[in-house]
This record gives structure tokens, C-alpha cells and sequence, in this order.
């Protein structure tokens, strides 16, 4: 029976069509999906690097390139490229199933042999080769095409590995760099084998089968179904997370059954939002399932998760099993229903006031000690008497305070809440914990099964909150988190709120969002302490990587503002002038006072700006660092990074008053900017006026 399969690359360059083109393209494609694509000229090239490849006429102008076995009815559509690069991807490129793992693999077959002849030059004058320990067969076992061992025998130093990374298969290439990096053997088989699908045994493997090899590469290939599914899929060509799963995420996402709580960790752009959708809609799918609540840390975040589970599926009725709140929604509507009536919040400028009354009642304790101490130690633990507070653990409070003292505070903090109670007011940490309270009192709790995204940033209060409102039991809680991007000052253990997760933790490594150049440079900024994640163990960035390449990030200095300004608009014109949308460009400032100036100076000349929250808007989203928190864009401009702004002198305790706040601060503003970086996806842009920020000198910026 005919078989159609589609890439991730044709996806990628589909979406960057014009509509009359892509209109084109849908036509001569549509073709294969209909089996009606007898009528097509499928075109091989003389001398191709791979028999199998043909291209098709899209039009004038634009060529497809297909994969045609020269048996069998199975085509799987590559790309689609202008005329000319086209047939030069066609004669250059081969593909092969990789006879360790099963999966479908493309390399630069020709620009292997280009760079043949200067290796092998390279290699008679050296003593010493780089893969000169590992034997042929181990080499195989890995992984490594025989095709290519006589190239790899030629390696002498690492930078001749890296002239690979763009010719040779991803898998290939990881396997080679670990083993150059020190990893033994076995470690690097840890590592390529999550390509392995569940299941999946690799000594099985048909090398000549390359549909099968196809659909075992559920990241970079799709099988489809017929005409109406290759619809659904080029509708949205730029969503290809809601087709393509990583194994290893798609292991995660699609799991039968955790026996309760579930945790996903990983890097920024490894895709645990993807794997916490994809859970969603699966749970909800399944028969006889309950109410779902997909949350979150902020009401953007949320906005986006809907429009994201929108994509996702159509299904009226998975779709209505969903409930998606973040976290202060949930907390509001449901002391709301409690009280029938609405809560009032306090404003801001209100409750300062009352903690700089509060610390002038308490010589030696500020008002931001005392409100700190109110959040990170009482509410956090859920303190209600002077006793509990009098043997509580002061976790991440290093400034020492004797019993006297903590009755000091205690009454000092009282002043506060008892002056909000007596107001009917709450804040939104108190509203979580008044919450949590109703729902535990409850016979039923309103849903069956939680799944939570940036699970890092949620406070003790939010967790028991969320704790209460679904029942303990199979696939109660499922939890993506990542300790490098915690940018609010909240340090949680699941244990301490009766979340459980020993056992059923997973860690995502491969980011598909950000190239490895963006990367490596976005990660030295956190030079520091590693952080401690939910599950109470360091967490680390081991292994972390993406198979992208590109160009390194752009660091650029200006003597002030209004330079550093022109200089941002010479840049933001540079991209749309390479044809990058307008929307798809992103910049971030540390404060709202530099982002607006900025929006200012690039309105003046003429460049449509927008919110970062006006998705729908072509046009450059503007706005502070913590309002990128999960959005992505094809260019990023970090604005306004000097000395005096990041870290923000407000947001970081002083090292004389408390010391290891001052710490989890400075590591809080790294995660910032880290957050800031990585939401880029093929250029990185950081500027400042004056004196750099220091957490550009471990960058290397």
C-alpha cells in the first residue's frame, strides 16, 4: 500500500513560503497523499550522491525533493527549495538507517568528501588520532555508518570534529563528541539510545526498510494517513511540535499509566511543555476520563497553553475535559465560590506600606526581611501558631534570630495579616494558602488529574493548593520543571507539600528550540551555584545539547542609551531585511522602563512594535524579560545589560544583611537573562550602554 511520509526540514521551509507558493506546493504534495502521484514527474539527478532521491516541479521558481526507493510505493517528502538550491541539495545529501538504532539518517555526503582530502592531509603529519582507542567495531556499535569509519580514522584534534557538525547525521556526530569529550563507550550508548524507540530493538533493524526507519524517527518524520491529515499538518506549519516527538518525549508523553506523581526536568527548549500538552490531550482522550486542569505560574503562560492545546486538538470533547487556569486563577475562583462573592486583592503600594509600618514596630528588621520571612518561612510551611514558627526550619534565610527575636517577628507580621484580614484583602500567596484550605475540606476534589508547567516557580502555598485539588491516585500530578529557569523567589520540595515523586522523574537533554551556539553561550551566563530542584537534588545541565548550528550570539557596546538604541534598530532591520517576519523577532529588557524606551525608538523609525503578549500581531514584541518567560522567536535582542541593570540592584538582597539570599538572588537574575537568551531560536543579540553586565564576562560577551 502507498506510504507517504513528511519531514520536519519540508515543514520548516513550507512555512517560510509565500501563500500563493505554499498553494503550489499543496497541489503537487497533495498528489502523493491522494496515491494519484503516477502523473508526476519524479526527476533524478545525474550523478547524486543517493540513487533514491528525485525532485518534483512546484513551480517556475520552486522544486520539491522527494525520497523514492527504487522498489516499493513509499515517498517521503525532504524539502522544498528554490529551483537551484534544491537540485543542489538533491546531488549533495544521502540517506541511510542507522544500523545501531533503526532510525533515518541524512548526512552531506558531498561535503564529506570535500573536506576528505584536507584531513587526510592533516593526519600524515600527526602521531595521534582522535578516536585512535576505540575500535571499529565499538565505533559501529555506536552508531557510526560504515561508510563514514574511513573519515572518522583521519580525526587528529577536536576542531576537525567540529567541521562535521553540520555534514554528519546528529546521532553520529553526538556519539563522536562524547567520546572526544572523555565518555566511555557505555556512556555514550546511554545517551544515543534515547533515540531508541519504546520497545524498539535495534539488532532487528532492516537497513534497506526506510519507511520503517522513518516512523522509528518520530522527531524528524511523520507517516501520513491520507489527504485529510496532511492537511491538518500544513495548516500549521510552523507548530511541528504537534506532530513531531522526540523518542524520548513522546515515551513520557504517551505512558499508559504513572503510578502517581510524575516529574519532567530539562533545559530550556527540550520540549517539557510540548510533553506536558501532548500528556494532556492523552489523559483526556482516554475513556471514562474526569476534569484535567493544565496550569501554570502566570496568566500569559496560560493564554499561551490554551492557544497551544487549541492546536493540539479538535476534539470537542477532549478539548472540554480541560480546564486551563494558572495557579492565582484557581486560588481566586475557588475562594470566590467559597465566599459568593469576589475576593479583593492588595495593591501593591498598599502592602508595602503596611511592612514598612510592620518594621518600624521591629528595630533591626526591615520591611522586606520581615515580608520575606512572612512568604519563604510562614506561609511557605504553613505556620498558623508562635510556636510552630518558634522550632521551623529557616530554609534559605542565613540571617540567624534568636526565640526572642522570632516572637518579635511573629507579632510584627501579625500586624500585616491581621490588618489584610480585617480588610477582607489578600494577597495572592494568601488567597493560594485560603485555597488550599477550602478544597481539603472538601469530600471530592474538583479534578481527577493536574498537569503543571513551570513548576519551578510555584510557591509551597500554590503547591498545597494544587495538591488539594486533585485526587491521590494514578496520574494524579504530572510536573515539568527546569531549576535554571526559576526566576521568582520560590524554593520548594514536593515531599514537604505530600507531593511524592521518587522513582518517577524523567530529564529531557536535547533543547530543539535554540542552536548549540546560542546555547553554549546562553548557559555560561549561569556560572554559580547549581540549584536545587523539587525533588531536593542539585540539578545540573549534564548532557545538555541541541543538533542545531548557527551563527554565535552578537554582543555589542554603546556609550549610551540613544546609541545603544540605534544600534538596536540598525540590528531589528538587518533581520527583516533577511525576510524575518516582524513577529518572530523578540527584545527583552530588565526593566519596563528601557523595553517601552526601546518600543519609543524603534516606532520612531517606522517598525510596527507590539506587546509580547499580542501573539496574534505581526509585529516586533517588545517587553521585560519576564514577560518572554515561554515564548520563542526566531531573533532575540537582549537590551540595556549593563553593570547597573543586571543584576537589578532592587531584586538582590545585600550580602551584608543575609548571605545566602544575596546568593539565590544573583542566581535568580543569571536564570533571568539565561531565560531571556534561550527564548531565541537562530539569532542572539545583547547590547548595553555603559559598563557590561558582569554575567557577560563568563558568557564570554
Amino acid at each position: 500500500m502507498p506510504r507517504l511520509v513528511i519531514a520536519k526540514d519540508f515543514l520548516g521551509e513550507y512555512a517560510k513560503l509565500q501563500k500563493p507558493v505554499q498553494k503550489a506546493v499543496d497541489a503537487a504534495i497533495g498528489k502523493f497523499a491522494e496515491h494519484t502521484h503516477a502523473g508526476l514527474h519524479l526527476e533524478k539527478l545525474a550523478n547524486a550522491k543517493d540513487s533514491k532521491i528525485r525532485t518534483i516541479r512546484i513551480n517556475q521558481f520552486y522544486r520539491g525533493v522527494v525520497l523514492a526507493p527504487d522498489t516499493g510505493d513509499e515517498f517521503l517528502l525532504i524539502t522544498v527549495l528554490p529551483h537551484d538550491d534544491a537540485n543542489k541539495y538533491a546531488a549533495s545529501h544521502k540517506f541511510t538507517v542507522n544500523q545501531a538504532l533503526g532510525v533515518l539518517e541524512v548526512r552531506n555526503q558531498e561535503g564529506l568528501e570535500v573536506i576528505e582530502p584536507a584531513l587526510r592531509q592533516a593526519a600524515k603529519d600527526s602521531p595521534t588520532f582522535l578516536f585512535g582507542t576505540v575500535g571499529d567495531a565499538e565505533l559501529i556499535r555506536l552508531g557510526i555508518d560504515a561508510d563514514v569509519l574511513p573519515l572518522v580514522r583521519l580525526l587528529t584534534t577536536d576542531a576537525h570534529l567540529d567541521a562535521l557538525a553540520n555534514l554528519l547525521p546528529t546521532v553520529q556526530y553526538d556519539a563522536l563528541a562524547g567520546l572526544a569529550a572523555g565518555m566511555t563507550p557505555e556512556q555514550v550508548w546511554a545517551e544515543v539510545s534515547q533515540q531508541l524507540p519504546v520497545g524498539a530493538a535495534a539488532e532487528h533493524v532492516d537497513t534497506d526498510d526506510l519507511a520503517a526507519a522513518a516512523v522509528r524517527t518520530p522527531d524528524r518524520y511523520v507517516l501520513v494517513s491520507g489527504p485529510e491529515e496532511l492537511a491538518q499538518i500544513l495548516a500549521h506549519p510552523f507548530d511541528a511540535w504537534r506532530v513531531f516527538l522526540h523518542p524520548a518525549q513522546r515515551q513520557i508523553a504517551y505512558r499508559p499509566s504513572y503510578a502517581g506523581p510524575a516529574m519532567v526536568t530539562g533545559g530550556a527548549g527540550t520540549g517539557k511543555t510540548v510533553t506536558a500538552l501532548h500528556r494532556a490531550v492523552f489523559l483526556a482522550g482516554r475513556a471514562g476520563a474526569g476534569r484535567i486542569l493544565l496550569t501554570t505560574f502566570t496568566r500569559n503562560l496560560a493564554d499561551a497553553l490554551t492557544s497551544q492545546l487549541t492546536l493540539l486538538t479538535d476534539d470537542p470533547q477532549v478539548r472540554d475535559r480541560i480546564d486551563v487556569l494558572n495557579v492565582d486563577r484557581l486560588a481566586y475562583r475557588t475562594v470566590a465560590d467559597a465566599l459568593g462573592r469576589q475576593p479583593a486583592l492588595v495593591d501593591d503600594k498598599t502592602l508595602r506600606a503596611l511592612w514598612e509600618k510592620a518594621a518600624a514596630s521591629t528595630p533591626g528588621f526591615s520591611a522586606v526581611f520581615l515580608e520575606r520571612e512572612w512568604e519563604q518561612v510562614i506561609l511557605a510551611q504553613g505556620l498558623h501558631q508562635p510556636d510552630e514558627y518558634l522550632g521551623a526550619r529557616r530554609r534559605g534565610r542565613s540571617t540567624p534570630v534568636r526565640a526572642d527575636q522570632r516572637l518579635k517577628i511573629w507579632e510584627a507580621i501579625r500586624q500585616v495579616t491581621d490588618t489584610l484580614r480585617q480588610w477582607n484583602q489578600y494577597t495572592h500567596l494568601r488567597l493560594a494558602d485560603r485555597a488550599a484550605g477550602i478544597l481539603a475540606e472538601r469530600a471530592a476534589p474538583p479534578y481527577q488529574h493536574a498537569i503543571v508547567d513551570e513548576g519551578q516557580d510555584l510557591h509551597p502555598a500554590q503547591w498545597r493548593l494544587l495538591r488539594a485539588a486533585v485526587a491521590a491516585g494514578p496520574d494524579d500530578l504530572f510536573i515539568v520543571a527546569d531549576p535554571h529557569q526559576r526566576i521568582y523567589d520560590n524554593h520548594v520540595s514536593l515531599a514537604s507539600v505530600g507531593v511524592g515523586i521518587r522513582g518517577r522523574s524523567h530529564r529531557l537533554t536535547v533543547n530543539y528550540r535554540t542552536t548549540q551556539e546560542i546555547l553554549a553561550w546562553s548557559v555560561r551566563l549561569l556560572t554559580g551555584e547549581d540549584p536545587v530542584g523539587l525533588d531536593d537534588e542539585v540539578d545540573n545541565l549534564t548532557g545538555y545539547r541541541s543538533p542545531m548550528h548557527g551563527r554565535r550570539p552578537i554582543t555589542k557596546a554603546a556609550a549610551d542609551r540613544d546609541t545603544e538604541n540605534a544600534q538596536l534598530i540598525e540590528q531589528v532591520n538587518q533581520w527583516l531585511d533577511a525576510g524575518v517576519e516582524p513577529h518572530a523577532i523578540g527584545v527583552a529588557a530588565r526593566t519596563g522602563y528601557l523595553a517601552n524606551a526601546a518600543r519609543d525608538a524603534l516606532s520612531a523609525a517606522g517598525i510596527p512594535v507590539s506587546t509580547p503578549a499580542a501573539t496574534k500581531t505581526n509585529a516586533v514584541r517588545v517587553g521585560t524579560m519576564h514577560a518572554m518567560k515561554g515564548l520563542e522567536f526566531r531573533c532575540v535582542a537582549a537590551i540595556g545589560v549593563e553593570a547597573s541593570t543586571v543584576p537589578a540592584k532592587a531584586a538582590v538582597t545585600s550580602q551584608d544583611e543575609d548571605p545566602v539570599a544575596y546568593r539565590h538572588d544573583m542566581q535568580r537574575e543569571r536564570c533571568l537573562l539565561f531565560v531571556a537568551c534561550t527564548r531565541a531560536r537562530d539569532s542572539l543579540y545583547v547590547s548595553y550602554a555603559g559598563v557590561a553586565s558582569p554575567f557577560l564576562h563568563s558568557a564570554g560577551g
